[in-house]
């Protein structure tokens, strides 16, 4: 008997857990697998939708009583680097950019441990070994690129970052860099490459990951003009970020059947 994968995707609800952005809540994610040959039109149209990919899984968070999370992006044309990032700009201009295919290598994870133990010693990823990272850098389904960073004059490795190519633009999907740099802005320094990056391929938008109200690890995300939120299911252009709150209320999200309902699928039939 012949096996195929199901046509479409099926939709699954993770267990709580404590949340890594806000302290105290709860943190719960609505995701499916990313396979077979419909893989990129799937994560194009997920995207879009506010989901984000790890591995093979894309993934949206869906917490009982919290929708402090939102999606946010950069639309390229409405960008203007502000004084501070235009001085990231200049201490990095003796940086060059390389980008590679998605394979892991082992200057690659003594960077990214460095980074770990400095910046994110309790996080959920610092137990991760050389074959868990490897695995995060190699397991995709669609055009992913490796973006290195390197010294001019040494030729050091001194930053990375994982990067989807979607249809409509970048996805900046996880970066690490030295810490010992700080007074280079290096984590400011790779968005605004990605956003040149974006501009060189004409490709309309920068996908940053979830930008959290109250959370002091995501409040850098703020700091760029031309951001949009995805927000009750559409794009909209961020407001003044005190608008925007992370109080809990029970009606802050919709039940998960409802939200499955809601997302639009695309025809993942071979074409």
């Amino acid at each position: 008997m012949r096996h195929t994968l199901p046509l479409a995707p099926q939709f699954y609800v993770t267990a709580p857990q404590p949340c890594p952005y806000l302290s105290g809540r709860m943190e719960r994610k609505l995701f499916t697998a990313l396979q077979g040959d419909g893989a990129e039109r799937l994560n194009d149209s997920l995207s879009k939708q506010g989901f984000r990919r790890s591995q093979n899984v894309l993934y949206r968070p869906s917490c009982t009583d919290c929708a402090a999370c939102m999606s946010a992006r950069i639309r390229v044309a409405d960008f203007t680097p502000t004084k501070s990032q235009r001085r990231a700009l200049r201490r990095n201009s003796g940086l060059t950019r390389k980008a590679t295919s998605p394979w892991a290598t082992e200057e690659q994870f003594d960077l990214f441990r460095h980074y770990l133990d400095s910046r994110h010693a309790d996080g959920g990823m610092a137990d991760m070994d050389v074959f868990e990272f490897a695995a995060m850098i190699e397991e995709t389904q669609i055009r992913t690129r490796v973006v290195e960073y390197a010294d001019a004059e040494t030729g050091d490795l001194v930053a990375v970052c994982l990067t989807d190519i979607l249809e409509d633009g970048v996805s900046m999907v996880y970066s690490f860099y030295e810490p010992d740099r700080e007074k280079h802005s290096l984590g400011t320094y790779i968005i605004l490459d990605h956003i040149q990056i974006a501009q060189e391929a004409g490709l309309p938008f920068v996908y940053l990951g979830y930008w959290v109200p109250g959370s002091p690890k995501m409040g850098y995300k703020s700091k760029f003009s031309g951001l949009e939120l995805y927000v009750g299911g559409q794009w909209e252009k961020m407001r003044p970020a005190e608008e925007y709150g992370a109080e809990l209320h029970p009606l802050s999200t919709d039940p998960i059947a409802e939200q499955v309902a809601n997302i639009s699928l695309p025809d993942l039939r071979d074409r």
